[in-house]
């Protein structure tokens, strides 16, 4: 099996990166051809690879010509047709959750009320995906990665070297440190989904240095995961209480769920605070040159 492209110590920067992004669009590309996998698996599997296709596109745009800020749009465009399919399985995920993790809660929702419940959401998700993955949609993302490796190939990043990598990799920490709530208790869900993305940047490009220092790295990597994922069940959750508005499906028992889902988000409030602060302990000038001397370490 072919060795996946990494950034590695001693080795040019710029040809790295640009076999990585290369890689990333050849597995998007992959993922779309593969006809045996089922339509729910090539949604997740596709908006992941967009997401770290996104978070370097992100990390590179000062170093690339013009077209990247087409590519970026086009992107957020094509992510952006996938997210309503996405939340509606986000709300049978948030379902699942409350009801597990509320087990000990006087119960106030009947074995009827939980199954009319799920039906709901069951329909909402086929009705959702019907109509977002297509065979338009999936052509729409494959003449993307058409385009995008197109113009990986004619990327010029030789003169590119890790200090100017460091900068960028600082810039996204401190975006992120600085959306984390001063008052996690009365932070909107606003807010928290704000710094989940700045989150999923972090985490994809740490991702990316990873292979410099795979044990430090790993964890690191491992640490910003799990903040996103707590974050992420907790946007999850806000999604299911969008459905018990009125007028929207989940109306009828709004009364008897809200309470649930409001004990199950402060679940993982507390502990994602605990994991953000850890993770952003230091100022970004600190982390810059933390992993400027690992890397120089490394190299050495």
């Amino acid at each position: 099996m072919d060795e996946q492209p990494a950034l590695k110590p001693g080795r040019p920067v710029g040809d790295a990166l640009q076999s990585v992004a290369a890689h990333l669009l050849l597995q998007a590309h992959d993922i779309l051809e593969d006809r045996s996998l089922d339509d729910k698996v090539v949604v997740h599997d596709i908006r992941r690879a967009m997401k770290q296709w996104r978070a370097l596109l992100k990390m590179l745009s000062p170093f690339l010509a013009e077209q990247h800020q087409t590519l970026r749009d086009d992107a957020r465009a094509l992510a952006r047709k996938l997210t309503v399919a996405r939340d509606a399985q986000s709300a049978i995920d948030a379902f699942h959750d409350t009801v597990e993790g509320t087990y000990h809660v006087p119960p106030a929702l009947t074995p009827q009320n939980l199954i009319a419940i799920y039906r709901r959401l069951e329909a909402l998700r086929a009705e959702k995906e019907a109509k977002i993955w297509d065979e338009e949609t999936r052509q729409q993302f494959s003449d993307y990665i058409t385009a995008a490796s197109y113009y990986v190939s004619h990327w010029a990043l030789h003169p590119l070297t890790f200090a100017d990598l460091a900068g960028r990799l600082a810039e996204t920490y401190r975006r992120a440190r600085q959306a984390l709530p001063k008052d996690w208790s009365v932070a909107s869900p606003d807010d928290l989904h704000e710094l989940r993305r700045r989150v999923v940047e972090h985490r994809y490009q740490m991702e990316l240095i990873e292979p410099a220092w795979p044990r430090l790295g790993r964890i690191w990597v491992d640490e910003a995961q799990r903040l996103r994922n707590r974050l992420g069940r907790y946007q999850d959750l806000h999604v299911l209480t969008l459905l018990t508005m009125p007028h929207q499906p989940l109306a009828p028992w709004r009364a008897k769920l809200l309470p649930l889902i409001v004990l199950r988000q402060a679940d993982y409030l507390k502990p994602a605070a605990r994991v953000a602060a850890r993770l952003f302990a230091e100022p970004p000038k600190a982390f810059r040159r933390r992993i400027e001397a690992l890397w120089d370490a490394q190299a050495a």
